[in-house]
């Protein structure tokens, strides 16, 4: 899933795969909890504009969708991703949310950090970098963010390690999902990891939860909330 140049079938029946274990797991739970604490904190008198880093398959901002429809709030959804061939796909199974708009974005460059949002989320995002690259991400985020940085990602522990070995392969999980699934959960993150990362980027305000299943739910305060 790091490979930028996979675009073939197999990779579409593996952001398919990863769409419905994340809804059998609660997967968008953490995001749209945190939305949900966050939401008096929304602008008043213009749409919310959100971000999804490393957006994948849009599934995180179609739940999000749903999720500012039921609340009749006005929000403008983009996702970003660096891989032309997801952001095809996500359009096209977005195609009935028109608040979603997707754009190819290097987040290590100026034109993505020149863009104001309110809200920057990322799923299972953040483990797919090493230390020294998240450590200044996080740090960026949170001044680029107005309202708060959420973050969704996956705890390293050996029983999610091996329980998603077994339920990928009793599903008859493609090989991608199979390969990356327990991967994910090895180069994931246990509480004292997050706390290194955000003292070195001397970020102070933020949340840290752990949620079912294996999952951390770390929101941390945006640029005009922090103190």
């Amino acid at each position: 899933m790091d490979d930028l140049s996979l675009a073939t079938e197999e990779l579409r029946q593996n952001l398919d795969e990863l769409e419905t274990i994340n809804t059998w797991l609660g997967g968008y739970r953490p995001v749209l909890a945190a939305l949900a604490r966050l939401r008096p904190r929304f602008p008043a008198g213009r749409p919310l504009r959100l971000a999804d880093l490393g957006s994948g398959g849009g599934d995180t901002l179609r739940h999000v969708a749903r999720w500012v429809r039921r609340q009749h709030q006005p929000a403008q959804l983009v996702g970003i991703d660096a891989n032309a061939f997801m952001l095809r796909y996500a359009a096209a199974k977005s195609q009935a949310y028109p608040e979603i708009s997707y754009q190819q974005l290097d987040i290590f460059g100026t034109e993505f950090a020149s863009q104001p949002y309110d809200v920057l989320t990322a799923s299972l995002f953040c483990h797919h970098f090493t230390d020294a690259e998240l450590v200044p991400l996080l740090r960026r985020w949170q001044q680029q963010a107005r309202v708060a940085v959420v973050i969704n990602d996956l705890h390293r522990h050996w029983l999610a390690y091996h329980s998603i070995r077994l339920l990928t392969k009793l599903l008859g999980g493609s090989r991608l999902v199979q390969h990356d699934a327990p991967l994910s959960v090895a180069r994931a993150f246990s509480r004292a990891d997050w706390r290194r990362l955000l003292a070195a980027a001397g970020i102070r305000h933020y949340s840290l939860r752990w949620c079912w299943a294996f999952r951390w739910q770390l929101v941390l305060a945006g640029a005009a909330n922090a103190p």
